[in-house]
């Protein structure tokens, strides 16, 4: 069950799973859609992170990745696939759960673009595409959950688009000589290790800096871009994947700021 755990990519699938129902409980969600949304979002983040340690097996056995419990032996592809199965049998019920409009939000271009980035574009010069279209699309569901037909401000989806690009070069980073011997020729992969953190940086200044001019009137949204600043800076120094946690404190730092407006 570790073993499932760790092949779901927990900590990003739970880190996602709570931004989206804090940005529903900005919205006004009642208990109900609130558990419908989290059982959604959670869900389908599994299926992602299962589906990109299965595709991903043949690789991680050729650089002998320890961190990979498909590559370790801990886990059968078989288990993985009825897992993966099992949470896309809940992932959509979850979503139909949360209403039409954002059920098909989630699936298409949530999980969709989670799926496409495993089976494709993860290895292209557009990898970042799936991460932005997902993350953007968060709040988006959000919206339609609570207030069906309602879409949220144009520059809300910017952010959650522009912090899901910065987490994708962040969370790359650490594989980038594996990803490299084995044929995989993503954005990050082209930028290369020196360009990787101070572009995630930038990305992530400029997300919080988009939501501070949005709402400008508030006078401590400016407190929190300048933390955001600092951080960012801190983080394109942290080494292995402490970067990309440093890349979920900053996004909680933004739901922070949006919880206050």
């Amino acid at each position: 069950m570790i073993a499932l755990v760790r092949a779901g990519h927990a900590v990003p699938a739970v880190a996602v799973t709570v931004f989206t129902g804090l940005l529903a409980v900005a919205d006004g969600a009642d208990i109900w859609t609130l558990i419908a949304i989290v059982i959604a979002i959670f869900s389908g983040q599994l299926v992602i992170g299962w589906s990109n340690d299965f595709l991903d097996r043949s690789r991680d056995r050729q650089v002998g990745r320890p961190d990979k419990p498909l590559t370790t032996g801990e886990l059968t592809s078989r288990t993985v696939v009825v897992a993966i199965v099992a949470a896309a049998g809940i992932c959509v019920v979850g979503s139909f759960a949360c209403g039409w409009s954002a059920g098909t939000v989630h699936l298409l271009l949530g999980v969709g673009s989670g799926l496409a980035y495993n089976a494709y574009f993860k290895a292209t010069v557009l990898s970042w595409l799936p991460y932005s279209v997902a993350f953007g699309s968060l709040p988006v569901i959000a919206s339609l959950a609570v207030h069906p037909g309602e879409l949220p401000p144009a520059w809300m989806v910017a952010v959650a688009a522009l912090l899901g690009v910065g987490a994708h070069l962040l969370n790359a980073l650490p594989d980038l000589d594996d990803d490299a011997a084995t044929g995989i020729d993503g954005l990050p992969h082209r930028l290369g290790a020196r360009r990787v953190p101070l572009v995630a940086a930038a990305l992530m200044v400029a997300a919080t800096a988009i939501l501070v001019v949005a709402n400008s009137s508030t006078w401590w949204l400016w407190v929190g871009l300048a933390v955001v600043a600092v951080l960012s800076a801190v983080t394109m120094r942290l080494p292995g994947r402490a970067a990309f946690y440093g890349a979920i404190v900053v996004a909680a730092i933004n739901v922070a700021m949006l919880l206050t407006i």
